[in-house]
């Protein structure tokens, strides 16, 4: 009998949590919509929340095309540069 170990051994990598907002007010809220159904629709009802409660700047709106997979580095970087926090979910 052979046994196989399932798991993969890649480059190590050292993550690390972004450090939490002090206070949401004035902040921009991008969204990150995985191309689902009305993923974009229910992320922005969400947004709008965030604007009216704590007074946010709804920001860009991320795509990506496949919803199990993470967002590109691109479109993470780029946001990052754009938007204080970014908020996600599924559509349908």
């Amino acid at each position: 009998m052979r046994l196989y170990d399932p798991t993969s051994s890649g480059p190590k990598r050292t993550l690390r949590r972004a450090p939490p907002l002090a206070s949401l007010e004035g902040k921009t809220i991008g969204v990150l919509e995985n191309g689902k159904l009305n993923a974009a629709e229910m992320l922005g009802e969400v947004a709008l929340l965030f604007k009216e409660r704590h007074g946010c700047t709804i920001g860009a709106v991320y795509s990506k095309s496949n919803a199990s997979a993470p967002a590109p580095k691109e479109t993470l970087v780029q946001a990052a540069r754009e938007v204080d926090f970014l908020i996600t979910g599924l559509g349908d």
